[in-house]
């Protein structure tokens, strides 16, 4: 079966790909919104809206639909090591903690009211060009559909399907890591977002709406294979690891059906802002998750995609100058925050630094506060 030739086809409904579909059909253009998932589900997330993330949810039109969710307000990270040291570190402004769960239907509501077709629950099997865009090949419960667009943007994650642009093999999965995520009722959280070093990897605990907490870990594969395989049993497990984290949720209630796993996660990937269409979130460029700006980021690529793909339909530039200007944009906006999130992924991984950071920090009270920064993204109009 043959659609009609729309103008922009997005492929991976989450918060990039989402927040680019609405911008795209806000000015105007014939978008549809793919992605091989039913929603509402979870997803191994962080499910924290950085402060940077405000100014971009304002440019897209996002930010009532979001705070409509009620999330929780953030203000502090704290970093507490396996010692038992903590270091907290000021925000430079409120964060929101909110679940993929709320959140992704929101951004789809928000795409819909922008003219966006929204198809879910559709495996994009094959993208291929041809004279007069690209084709799209789905799966979907009706059969096989192939869908005509002028332009295709990839937001389909990190973990890549073989067949599809930006595919390359993962390769040795022996130092990737695996990461969980459930919602827990019972714990009693301030205004932070809690981050827990152990050996064997590090856990994040942050209230989300509803009163609810989200516990996501990234674990090194072969720590976690000595876990009870189940996702709460291998929370259990990095808890047990860290004292001050076993207090923390020896009372702790797993909420039932919110528990999800990704694996492998590869922090070494190189960026990939174009491999045939342009790739916007983790499909482009992901930060190691301790730096908790992951969701910002995913706004960002999708901030710097929209206009020129914007101008690529109007007729104002050429296929390869999108291609050369987004991937130039990609990595001037990336490169700092993904070279210190990387040293940092670096460094909280070497014994030695989580048992100096704390007495560094002490004397140097700047320190934690700076590497912080360094992971994030600088303030733009853009």
């Amino acid at each position: 079966m043959k659609d009609r030739i729309r103008d922009v086809a997005v492929v991976g409904a989450g918060i990039a790909g989402s927040s680019l579909a609405k911008a795209l059909a806000d000015r105007g253009w014939d978008t549809v919104l793919i992605d091989r998932q039913r929603f509402p589900r979870h997803k191994v997330c962080g499910e924290f809206l950085s402060p940077e993330s405000r100014q971009m949810l304002n440019a897209f039109g996002l930010r009532s639909h979001v705070e409509a969710l009620d999330p929780s307000l953030i203000n502090r990270t704290r970093l507490i090591f396996n010692q038992g040291d903590a270091i907290d570190i000021p925000l430079p402004g409120t964060s929101l903690g909110v679940s993929r769960h709320s959140l992704d239907p929101a951004l789809h509501h928000a795409a819909l009211g922008a003219g966006v077709q929204v198809q879910t629950a559709a495996a994009v099997k094959s993208v291929y060009p041809h004279d007069r865009g690209y084709s799209l090949e789905t799966i979907q419960a009706e059969g096989s559909i192939t869908y005509q667009a002028r332009a295709v943007i990839a937001a389909w994650g990190a973990n890549r399907r073989a067949g599809l642009p930006g595919y390359r093999s993962a390769g040795s999965t022996r130092h990737s890591y695996i990461g969980v995520k459930s919602h827990y009722r019972g714990i009693d959280m301030e205004q932070v977002v809690e981050l827990y070093f152990f050996p064997g990897g590090y856990l994040g605990i942050s209230p989300i709406e509803g009163g609810l907490v989200n516990v996501a870990a990234l674990l090194k594969r072969q720590a976690s294979r000595s876990a009870d395989p189940t996702i709460v049993g291998m929370i259990d497990a990095a808890a047990r690891a860290n004292p001050k984290l076993y207090l923390k949720l020896k009372q702790a209630v797993p909420v039932p059906g919110t528990q999800a796993a990704v694996a492998p996660v590869n922090l070494n990937r190189k960026p990939v802002a174009w491999d045939l269409i342009p790739h916007v979130g983790d499909a482009a460029v992901m930060l190691p998750p301790l730096c908790g700006d992951g969701m910002s980021m995913a706004l960002r690529s999708a901030r710097l995609c929209t206009p020129l793909a914007d101008r690529y339909l109007r007729g104002e530039i050429s296929l390869s100058r999108w291609e050369r200007e987004y991937t130039q944009s990609i990595h001037r906006e990336f490169k700092r925050p993904l070279r210190w999130g990387r040293r940092l992924q670096w460094l909280f991984d070497a014994p030695v630094l989580p048992r100096l950071l704390p007495g560094l920090a002490q004397l140097l009270p700047e320190l934690a506060s700076g590497l912080v920064r360094a992971t994030r993204l600088r303030e733009t109009d853009t």
